[in-house]
């Protein structure tokens, strides 16, 4: 949550609920289920990591709310965030542990457990194609979901690949 807050405060001083709009506004349907406590929350670590500051803005019909903008840390912080590669790295995949685990350990038959892991991202997908229904009107929601199809169809492909290593006898 650290960095797209940053991200959204660089366009200029808010407050937490605004965040979480513009959050919600950006992802839509597909979007992380984000509570606003969350928001206020990382803004409290935001600033006492120095990377935002807050203060007080007057209003004539309610209490004051509290406002946050980037400090110039912040601001490199975001930047040296939106130049970094992001890892997609899965060699330490929780899925393959378990799988060479099952076997090296006997705790149960690799065939097995690809088998439940091959349903449960047949469901993912199932849901993800709801999600694409309601996502139809909303563009970056749309990439988010096609992007989750193309990953559960590459992992699908991976799971047909570790069966046919296993079915011939294969080790990890």
């Amino acid at each position: 949550m650290r960095e797209p807050i940053l991200a959204l405060l660089s366009a200029g001083y808010t407050h937490g609920y605004e965040l979480k709009q513009a959050i919600d506004n950006a992802f839509g349907a597909v979007g992380p289920a984000i509570n606003v406590g969350q928001i206020y929350t990382t803004l409290s670590r935001l600033e006492r990591d120095g990377l935002v500051v807050s203060g007080e803005v007057e209003q004539s019909d309610r209490p004051n709310k509290r406002v946050y903008e980037l400090t110039d840390e912040g601001r490199s912080a975001l930047e040296h965030w939106v130049r970094e590669a992001t890892s997609s790295q899965k060699l330490r995949d929780e899925f393959f542990v378990k799988l060479v685990l099952a076997l090296v350990a006997g705790i149960a038959e690799p065939t097995d457990l690809i088998a439940r892991q091959r349903q449960h991202y047949l469901q993912v997908l199932r849901d993800l194609d709801v999600a694409a229904e309601r996502a139809d009107e909303d563009g970056t929601g749309r990439l988010l979901v096609e992007g989750a199809v193309l990953h559960l169809q590459a992992d699908l492909k991976w799971l047909d690949i570790c069966e046919e290593h296993f079915a011939k006898g294969g080790t990890p």
